[in-house]
């Protein structure tokens, strides 16, 4: 079984002593990107958490414009009925859908760690998942957001 510091020791960045050495790596290749689909789906979980963040901190500003009365409520409800709204409302139920799959997930992970070997496998799931509960979601909103009929 290795010990923590054979593990180390391994790093390139330190020599046999353990010391460590500098290690010159220009910009281009310190920025470019070596992730996998762990490392996706981290991104993905943060993009979304942000977005639905974004629209938590709008949905607390329209409805405190009540407070300036109804006219002003009723001009910002107004917009939310524009199309490119309405398309912003699919895409945040596909970043909250997302989100909660991912998220749970990342819960499965955690209180099981053995799971950790098969988490591209649960990844798949949660992409699986997404895709056959979003695509009907989809065509139901588009549906209602062109006929006007839900």
């Amino acid at each position: 079984m290795n010990s923590p510091a054979s593990i180390h020791d391994k790093h390139p960045a330190r020599r046999g002593r353990g010391r460590l050495r500098r290690v010159n790596v220009g910009l281009a290749e310190y920025a470019r990107y070596r992730g996998r689909a762990g490392q996706w789906a981290w991104i993905v979980h943060r993009l979304t958490g942000l977005g639905v963040l974004l629209f938590v901190y709008l949905h607390i500003i329209d409805t405190s414009l009540i407070g300036w009365g109804p006219h002003a409520y009723n001009e910002a409800m107004a917009l939310y009925r524009m199309t490119g709204f309405r398309i912003g409302e699919i895409i945040l139920v596909g970043a909250v859908l997302y989100h909660a799959l991912n998220g749970m997930r990342i819960i499965v992970m955690d209180f099981w760690p053995q799971t950790t070997v098969i988490q591209k496998q649960l990844l798949y799931g949660v992409w699986i998942s997404f895709v056959v509960l979003y695509v009907p979601t989809i065509y139901f909103m588009v549906h209602w957001m062109v006929t006007g009929k839900p």
